[in-house]
Formats: C-alpha cells, sequence, structure tokens
C-alpha cells in the first residue's frame, strides 16, 4: 500500500512539474501603410539572451490573422526564467523593440507594440484564434 501512495505522489508531482508556463508577455506587429515590421531583430535577442543564459527553450507563440496587413502578436512565455532573468529579458526585449521602432520609416514602416508589465496568462491563449507555435 505504502509503494503505490509513493508512486502516485511521485507521479502527481512529475505531471505537476511538467506543466507548461502560465504568463507571457505580448509583442503586438502593427502595420502603417506597407506590412508589418521583420521580427529578426526580437529573434536574434532572444537567441542570444538563451545563449548567454544557457536557457535551453522560451516558448513563443505567434497569433496570425489579426489585419489586413498581416498584423500579427507574438507572446514570449516567462515562467521559466528566475526574476533576475525576467528583469534582464524584459529590459533587453524592450531596448530590442524601441531600437528597432526608431529606425524604422515614419510613414512606410509598421510598429512593435511592447508594454512590460502587461502579462497575458495561458487561459486568455487558450481562447485565441490562430495561435501556433513560433519557437521553443
Amino acid at each position: 500500500m505504502k509503494k503505490i501512495i509513493v508512486l502516485a505522489g511521485i507521479f502527481s508531482f512529475s505531471l505537476f512539474c511538467a506543466q507548461k508556463g502560465d504568463n507571457y508577455l505580448q509583442l503586438r506587429y502593427g502595420s502603417i501603410c506597407c506590412g508589418t515590421p521583420s521580427t529578426a531583430p526580437v529573434d536574434q535577442y532572444i537567441t542570444q539572451f538563451k545563449k548567454k543564459n544557457k536557457i535551453k527553450n522560451l516558448e513563443v507563440y505567434r497569433q496570425s490573422g489579426l489585419g489586413r496587413e498581416g498584423e500579427f502578436n507574438l507572446y514570449i512565455g516567462t515562467d521559466q526564467l528566475t526574476r533576475k532573468q525576467k528583469t534582464a529579458f524584459v529590459k533587453g526585449l524592450k531596448s530590442a523593440v524601441e531600437a528597432q521602432n526608431n529606425a524604422r520609416q515614419k510613414n512606410h514602416d509598421g510598429t512593435i507594440g511592447f508594454e512590460e508589465t502587461e502579462m497575458v496568462k495561458k487561459a486568455d491563449l487558450a481562447n485565441a484564434r490562430n495561435l501556433t507555435i513560433y519557437k521553443k
């Protein structure tokens, strides 16, 4: 009987620990007239951050179909980061987004919207349409 209880405890603990993240940062890619901006600077920052901090994976989802010119959102999971890593990640992501927004042609290129204090929950993403895994 004790073995069954111990095995059930280990099994339930492993299921609990295997749950995916619950908090996501949202990046909104909008268009002015000629399509959305590139995701390359954000992709490069995420890759650099993962390599520097020895992080295997960050969950990144893409929600497409939000407008006529290809507008979309990216959702980046942050639950696998420590508090210090999360602060550094948000600060660096904000500077990458600001640099890309400042380098754009004002009446031609789209913008990226990012609010570092705005967190999206997994429950909100469960109801989202056109949501796909962007990077894992």
